[in-house]
């Protein structure tokens, strides 16, 4: 689940990146997950990559039943504003 979490956060870095933006404009951030006490036991990935950015967007945790493929634990969805 870590290993998914950076990897979805350096992920979300880089499509901002290409938008011209950072992790420091998201202003929402949505979190889907099968395994909700799962990703608890990690979001220090999630909130150490932005902290370390400056960000504190709005965040939801969402579960859901399964994820769109097989072996995604878990999906991130951002807003971001210029």
């Amino acid at each position: 689940m870590a290993a998914q979490l950076a990897l979805s956060l350096d992920n979300l870095e880089a499509v901002l990146a290409g938008a011209g933006t950072t992790l420091t404009n998201l202003v929402r951030l949505v979190v889907h997950t099968a395994d909700v006490d799962r990703l608890s036991a990690h979001h220090g990935v999630l909130a150490a990559s932005l902290g370390a950015a400056g960000a504190a967007p709005a965040t939801t945790l969402l579960g859901v039943n399964r994820p769109a493929l097989p072996g995604l634990m878990v999906e991130l969805a951002g807003t971001a504003v210029d």
